[in-house]
């Protein structure tokens, strides 16, 4: 399985970014895909996931009201929306796949198999 995520950049407070990553490979349809974030000098931390099994979507607290996720399941690719950025957003963001995931773990980065690469992004004041 490979993850292939884009859209990051360097943008100002208050603008918007969206995120996308597209699966590739074999696995499981029941997946969770999903988004983490490491802010520099900090440990990963989760911002949000898709369930494929209906649908749903789960963010963390500090995201939420201002990231959305979305999916396109044909093309088995996630997006992030990223709106009224601010610095504390600026991280390396990766997406994550795991097939073998129940809900409760949907925030636990160790029970995702499969990573992306990573891709910056700065909010500059």
């Amino acid at each position: 399985v490979q993850l292939q995520a884009s859209g990051g950049g360097l943008v100002q407070i208050g603008a918007s970014l969206r995120l996308s990553c597209t699966a590739s490979g074999s696995f499981q349809r029941s997946y969770y895909m999903g988004w983490f974030r490491q802010p520099p000098g900090k440990e990963r931390e989760f911002v949000g996931t898709f369930r494929r099994s209906g649908g749903y979507t789960y963010y963390a607290d500090s995201v939420k009201g201002r990231f959305t996720i979305s999916s396109d399941i044909a093309k088995n690719t996630v997006y992030l929306q990223m709106n009224s950025l601010k610095p504390e957003d600026t991280a390396v963001y990766y997406c994550a796949l795991g097939d073998r995931i129940i809900l409760s773990e949907h925030a636990n980065p160790q029970r995702y198999e499969y990573w992306g690469q990573g891709t910056l992004v700065t909010v500059s004041s």
